[in-house]
């Protein structure tokens, strides 16, 4: 998982992905307490997955967490979740690019689901521990 979260914070210092600067300059081991992927932390099942039709989707999940851990208002949690979007979308497009034989359009529809389920439902992990 560190290798994978190192990997997000430097597509996010490259600025392949978006991320606030507080994530760019966080420690490995501030990386791991805060950031667990895709899906609710404290989960029995893994039931979201951190690939969309092969694309690994979780570096926008991993920047959606540390908003989500950092933010303070209603305004933070909609910024969260349109910066997840955004990020998946500039993954999909980014691995589409290179592959151009992937389902871009349907995989774009599926970055949509995953954006419309944590703005609808996300509020108790937001708000958990503030």
């Amino acid at each position: 998982m560190s290798a994978t979260l190192l990997c997000t914070q430097k597509l996010a210092i490259a600025g392949v992905i978006s991320a606030p600067n507080s994530f760019k300059q966080a420690s490995e081991e501030e990386l791991k307490r805060v950031c667990n992927g895709c899906g609710a932390a404290n989960a029995k099942f893994d039931f979201v997955p951190d690939r969309i039709w092969g694309t690994y989707i979780g570096h926008a999940c991993h920047v959606h967490d540390w908003e989500y851990e950092f933010g303070v208002d209603n305004e933070d949690k909609d910024i969260a979740d349109r910066t997840m979007r955004n990020n998946m979308l500039r993954i999909i497009d980014r691995d589409c690019a290179k592959e151009w034989y992937k389902p871009k359009a349907l995989m774009r529809i599926r970055a949509q689901v995953y954006y419309k389920m944590v703005d609808r439902y996300g509020g108790p992990a937001f708000w958990a521990g503030k």
